[in-house]
């Protein structure tokens, strides 16, 4: 269980942790759809074709492996590809994307996560730690947030450790003296035992516990939690 007098700080995911990601992903695409429409058409139609976005971003993601934790480089690619695929102007990517990701931090937080993180934060510093390109300082998130750390800018991912070890160092921290938050099993709770870190698993979709370890603190949603660190 978390040892309380240990904590100074929270690390959290952002992604399916304080939000729902396929909705937010869904509404990015049709607003980046309607824009292609207007300023190149002739993707638009590409892309409304069965499989060809999913063909498209695979081939990129294959072809930019060394790119894997850069999902915004890995996006714009892909349009960039569908561009010239369909005989519209490559430079168009740039701005196509910026449509797709302004729309991308329209995020919707889950029931009782703005509360949640008010208080938290009223106890404790708190750092953004992602593997996704959402921008937790574009979100009505962003307000209690001290720092934020992401794989597509510090250029490695979660699980691995360094990540995590650089998310402390936003706040002169080791990474005992941290509580990391997350939804994934492995990237967030495996990998940050592995850095040092306390956890709590934010179970939001209901999933079993799939490793043969001790099963952390489990909870359903992040106003559940408050109720552990701050009764």
């Amino acid at each position: 269980m978390i040892d309380l007098s240990k904590i100074q700080a929270i690390t959290l995911d952002l992604d399916d942790t304080l939000w729902p990601v396929m909705p937010t992903i869904a509404r990015a695409e049709q607003v980046l759809q309607a824009w292609l429409a207007v300023h190149a058409p002739k993707t638009a139609l590409l892309c409304e074709q069965t499989g060809v976005k999913q063909a498209i971003r695979a081939e990129i993601n294959q072809r930019h492996a060394d790119k894997a934790h850069d999902f915004s480089f890995l996006r714009r690619e892909a349009i960039r590809e569908s561009l010239v695929r369909a005989g519209d102007a490559p430079h168009l990517a740039d701005l196509a994307f910026e449509v797709f990701f302004a729309e991308r931090q329209n995020v919707t937080l889950y029931e009782g996560v703005k509360p949640a993180l008010e208080r938290l934060a009223a106890r404790y510093p708190l750092v953004g730690l992602s593997n996704g390109n959402a921008d937790v300082f574009r979100t009505e998130a962003g307000p209690y947030f001290k720092a934020a750390v992401s794989a597509r800018v510090f250029g490695v991912a979660k699980p691995d450790v360094r990540i995590f070890e650089a998310a402390a160092a936003q706040l002169h921290l080791a990474t005992a003296s941290v509580l990391h938050l997350g939804d994934d099993a492995v990237t967030d709770v495996l990998g940050a035992q592995n850095a040092g870190m306390q956890t709590a698993w934010v179970n939001t979709q209901g999933h079993a516990w799939p490793h043969d370890s001790t099963q952390p603190l489990t909870v359903s949603h992040l106003a559940e939690l408050c109720d552990h660190l701050l009764a």
